[in-house]
């Protein structure tokens, strides 16, 4: 770690270090300037250099050099964004810029990064896991939006742009790969004016295969498939078209499709009740069901820990069953209104499925599985209206405009418990019972024939493996919004820029229980009642016996117990959303500027079975953000250095989270949280034929001291004082780019770019979260707190990792051959690790992709 974090503070000194984000857009057609590159950040096309945003502008080349597939990889190229994701790629996907993300896989959360592609909003990052093909560009804007988009975010927004039609030339292109894990890849689009200069039609396909890195064995050792593979195709057909009256636009069709088993978890530290031999105590095998061939059985044996997420072996006893499809209709249209102004209408309708069953105790015995026959259905439909223009000979520039949306979405899990869960169950309580409750506890405190004096016990007992429950949730949500954004150069190069955006959110949700088995849980209520439970276990034995996924939603303030319970609610809320900038150009091209924005999240519902157990209530608050920037953009050297800086600080209120605790979700509004640092981008030019990029993000994202406020909740508690999830403080991008023609006819490329990350969290808590005993035994809250040991393997270590790219081919790009490598190095790192489900002292991690190599064919014509 030490010496990571030399090489960052000796690049950073040598060279101000920046993202590629200044390279340049052949393929977009405004970038008519090699030095100049357009965004549309601002809503109207400008110079990224030009506007008061941190922006970071990544074009097609960028894309292909660095293997960037899709969202996820972007943070590759783009060192104040990051990404993770869970056991699912459709819900547990985490997108966050500066530090901050919505750590979720709940379907009602939406994301504090917000993504548009082609000027429409996607209401989940899931929605917009599709294949980077034939995109125009692709845009990162960092800090809270609202003023100008469609969609308010508080913390950044990712904009792609995809390749419209071209009204007046037909060509197309063909790209092939082939690589490791028998990657197959295959990506093409063609353009087809239909008449000249006024319509056109464009069609863009992709397909990707690859075999999982992940091999899934079972309890025996067995191979039984592979996990975190890549099986998905995609195709997008667009008609362009601009009369003679200068009205424009494009109507975009698209479905995709994807089969990929994601996310295999990785067991990092052995559960004491293994190393115990409780499992074999009750008939489960020495290992309890897990088989991978290391793993460390002590908690700060960090070295065998990476030995075990290095192997990339999981144990499961199923393999996992992944579907998701959805099909969108996007429409652009553009009235010019006079020679200076603009009327452009952006509406979007989509619809999105998916499909998954999985083994959701993550090892080989059969304790906890989703079943077939759930899914999640999203359906959205998005309405932009915006007027934007200039006055005063170009002095003054405004956009106003209106927004509204509507999001149904509708979700059905199906759970059920496993042959093993009551021997899991018999294992975990055979320690604290000295094995008095034998193999199967809870088959034995519902046995008739031993405890005759509770009405609901049956001869013989309840075995937990006939547990079914089908558990639905609902929101229905609606959004309109009214924003405006002014520009007024005041005198020579001093601007002032204001915005507001007035937001109203509306939803509906709910949670039932379409279908219910669980004759168990209401009969070890009956058993507890009867007495037949020592005190000490009353607790475990509930949590068990009414498994909080599978439970009957049955609670009620007259029951003591916290079951769940059906809920039918409503949610309300508004907001005044404003920023403030201004920026002085001294001497183009080098700006200064300074701004100030108020930004929100809406708030919504906790679409979980244990969402209003209790009696909680299952809504959560909405998110704001009060973020402050400084930033200096310029050019020297005759453009051969592009160089940009910016220093944030983002004060967040009632930070949105959900936890996993090992056995449910619990979701909770933090008061307080915090992100600050800076950011420096650079590109510089030695000559015609040699490009240098660099990237540096510092970014503190923590839970201050006093996060909790006036709260005594220990989750909250527990989160004061450390850093955010997957927020590494240091974040470098470095690379170079050396091309040359060769003759006439043909050119060559050689390119290379490390990422280096310092030390990051990858679990919610960086502490075991102190149970009710132990905060009794402590006498407070934050003193039980204080004392809580750090959760093991929560840290991934810093690292660096490598991407290469050469090719060859023909000058006018008719051809090319590319061969590539992506984290050179083999760097296997965590995305998130958690509590093992049910597994006593148990950690698991999900891993992030390791090295990826294979050759590109390329065609144009």
């Amino acid at each position: 770690m030490r010496v990571l974090n030399k090489v960052l503070m000796a690049a950073m000194c040598s060279t101000a270090m920046a993202t590629p984000a200044f390279a340049q857009d052949s393929g977009a057609e405004e970038a008519f300037d090699e030095n100049v590159i357009i965004v549309t950040a601002t809503r109207r096309a400008q110079d990224v250099q030009d506007i008061p945003i941190a922006v970071t502008a990544i074009s097609p080349v960028q894309l292909e050099q660095q293997g960037v597939v899709n969202v996820q990889d972007i943070g590759s190229i783009a060192p104040s964004f990051s990404s993770s994701n869970a056991q699912t790629a459709s819900g547990t996907v985490v997108l966050r810029i500066r530090g901050i993300g919505t750590t979720s896989n709940n379907i009602g959360f939406e994301s504090a990064v917000g993504i548009f592609v082609d000027g429409a909003y996607q209401s989940r990052p899931g929605v917009a896991l599709g294949e980077f093909v034939d995109v125009e560009r692709v845009e990162v804007l960092r800090g809270p939006q609202g003023t100008l988009f469609g969609r308010n975010t508080s913390a950044g927004a990712l904009t792609i742009t995809n390749k419209r039609p071209d009204l007046n030339e037909f060509g197309g292109f063909v790209n092939a790969t082939y690589g490791n894990y028998d990657h197959m890849s295959v990506q093409g689009a063609i353009n087809a004016p239909i008449i000249q200069d006024t319509l056109a039609f464009r069609l863009t396909g992709a397909y990707r295969k690859r075999d999982g890195y992940v091999t899934v064995i079972n309890r025996t050792g067995t191979a039984i498939g592979e996990s975190n593979n890549t099986d998905q195709y995609l195709i997008r057909g667009q008609l362009g078209f601009e009369t003679e009256g200068g009205i424009k636009g494009r109507l975009i069709a698209d479905y995709s499709k994807s089969t990929a088993s994601c996310c295999a978890a990785i067991e990092v530290l052995r559960s004491p009740v293994e190393s115990g031999g409780l499992f074999a105590a009750v008939g489960l095998g020495a290992r309890g069901g897990m088989a991978a061939p290391v793993v460390a059985v002590n908690r700060f044996d960090t070295t065998v820990a990476e030995r075990a997420a290095d192997n990339l072996i999981a144990t499961s006893d199923q393999q996992s069953v992944n579907s998701n499809d959805q099909w969108g209709i996007t429409g652009e249209v553009e009235f010019p209104i006079g020679d200076n102004a603009d009327l452009i209408y952006i509406g979007s309708y989509r619809e999105y499925s998916a499909q998954e069953s999985y083994d959701s105790d993550f090892s080989g015995l059969d304790v906890f599985n989703v079943l077939p026959g759930g899914g999640t259905d999203i359906e959205t439909m998005t309405h932009e209206l915006r007027l934007q223009g200039d006055a005063l000979d170009g002095r003054l520039e405004y956009v106003f405009g209106g927004y509204y949306s509507e999001e149904d979405i509708a979700q059905t899990v199906n759970f059920g418990l496993g042959q093993d869960y009551g021997e899991l169950v018999g294992a975990l309580f055979f320690a604290p019972t000295r094995g008095a409750f034998g193999a199967n506890p809870l088959t034995l405190l519902t046995n008739s024939n031993i405890f005759p004096n509770s009405p609901l016990n049956v001869p013989g007992g309840i075995d937990p493996s006939v547990v079914r429950a089908t558990n639905a949730y609902t929101q229905n949500s609606k959004s309109w919004s009214l924003f405006g954004n002014v520009t007024m150069e005041i005198v020579d190069g001093l601007k002032l820029n204001g915005g507001l955006r007035y937001s109203d959110e509306s939803k509906d949700g709910s949670f039932s229980q379409p279908a219910i088995n669980n004759p168990l849980c209401p009969a070890i209520l009956g058993t507890i009642g009867a007495g037949n439970v020592p005190g000490a276990l009353v607790s475990n034995v509930f949590g068990l016996g009414c498994f909080a996924f599978t439970a009957p939603a049955i609670g009620s303030n007259a029951n003591p117990f916290p079951l769940p319970r059906l809920f039918t609610s409503k949610f309300k809320d508004n907001e005044l959303i404003y920023t403030g900038k201004i920026s002085y150009e001294f001497a183009d091209p080098i700006t200064l500027y300074a701004s100030f924005t108020h930004g929100y999240k809406s708030g919504g519902f906790n679409l979980d079975s244990t969402a209003a157990a209790g009696g909680a209530d299952p809504r959560f608050l909405s998110e704001t953000v009060d973020a402050y920037e400084v930033g200096f953009k310029g050019k020297f050297l005759d453009n051969a250095v592009t160089l940009n800086v910016a220093g944030f600080i983002e004060n967040f209120q009632n930070f949105q989270v959900l936890e996993f605790t090992g056995a449910q979700f619990t979701t909770f509004n933090v008061p307080k949280a915090r992100t600050s640092g800076f950011e420096i981008e650079t590109l510089i030019r030695p000559s015609d034929n040699f490009t240098i990029n660099g990237g540096l993000t510092y970014t503190n994202a923590i839970y201050p001291n006093d996060c909790a406020g006036t709260q005594t909740v220990v989750n909250v508690v527990a989160l004061c004082g450390n850093s955010h999830t997957n927020a590494p403080k240091w974040v470098g991008i470095m690379g170079a780019t050396y091309d040359r023609d060769i003759g006439n006819s043909l050119k060559f490329f050689v390119n290379a770019q490390a990422r280096m990350e310092s030390d990051r969290r990858t679990s919610t808590q960086a502490i075991e979260v102190p149970s009710a005993t132990a905060i009794a035994a402590a006498g407070s809250v934050q003193a039980a707190v204080a004392a809580a040991p750090l959760n093991p393997f929560d840290l991934q270590d810093g690292n660096i990792k490598i991407n290469m790219r050469a090719g060859i081919g023909d000058i006018n790009d008719a051809w090319g051959i590319e061969a590539w490598v992506t984290n050179l190095t083999n760097e296997v790192t965590r995305g998130v690790t958690f509590n093992t489900v049910l597994r006593s002292g148990s950690r698991s991690t999900f891993v992030q992709e390791p090295r990826m190599y294979g050759v590109t064919l390329r065609g144009k014509f």
